[in-house]
């Protein structure tokens, strides 16, 4: 059981690497270069496959080593929770919605100020919370209605991994917007939906 998490999270520790690799500013720069305007298009759906080829092996290791469990929630408390899990699927794209210009590659490896800068444009579900992705990625993973000593391992790291993540990407997004983004830092929760006065 031990070996079969250490694998697990050497999978999980493999795919943090290639997923923050890929979304890094460097090679963002490296896509442009060599695809120009098309890296705007083509990036996003690119990035998101491999996301997706490079978790499945972690599933895979998971469906055949789940590990002792821990618990299973019982109904009706576990439809209420798989409720809230798609629930917040369902709303958690909204957030390339409210704010695409966030994720234009040009834009990004602009600064502030610059004539391809674009201002912060706070709207939708931006008001609540700064970081929708992160708050629907750990409502998604704790809300799983059972829980075994592998998944355990793998949510606590995911966990680390979004949190850090989202982190980085408040960087990245000072980097682009400045004091402009580092006023609604003071406004708005990173987290925890609450608004102020947006």
């Amino acid at each position: 059981m031990v070996s079969s998490t250490i694998i697990l999270i050497f999978c999980l520790v493999a795919f943090a690497f290639i997923h923050s690799a890929l979304a890094s500013l460097p090679s963002k720069r490296l896509i442009v270069r060599f695809l120009g305007s098309k890296a705007e298009t083509l990036y996003m759906p690119v990035y998101s496959l491999i996301a997706v080829i490079t978790i499945l092996p972690l599933i895979y290791l998971f469906y055949k080593n789940p590990g002792p469990i821990l618990y299973i929630i019982p109904s009706p408390w576990r439809w209420m929770m798989v409720g809230g899990q798609v629930i917040t699927a369902i709303v958690a794209p909204r957030a390339l919605l409210d704010a695409p210009h966030r994720f234009k590659i040009i834009l990004q490896l602009a600064g502030p100020n610059t004539p391809e800068s674009e201002s912060l444009k706070i709207r939708g579900i931006y008001r609540w919370v700064r970081d929708p992705f992160l708050l629907s990625g750990l409502i998604i993973i704790w809300l799983t209605p059972f829980m075994t000593v592998n998944l355990l391992v793998i949510y606590i790291l995911a966990s680390i991994y979004l949190y850090l993540g989202s982190v980085h990407w408040e960087k990245r997004l000072v980097a682009q917007f400045g004091d402009e983004y580092r006023d609604y830092q003071k406004r708005v929760h990173r987290v925890i939906p609450h608004r102020r006065s947006y």
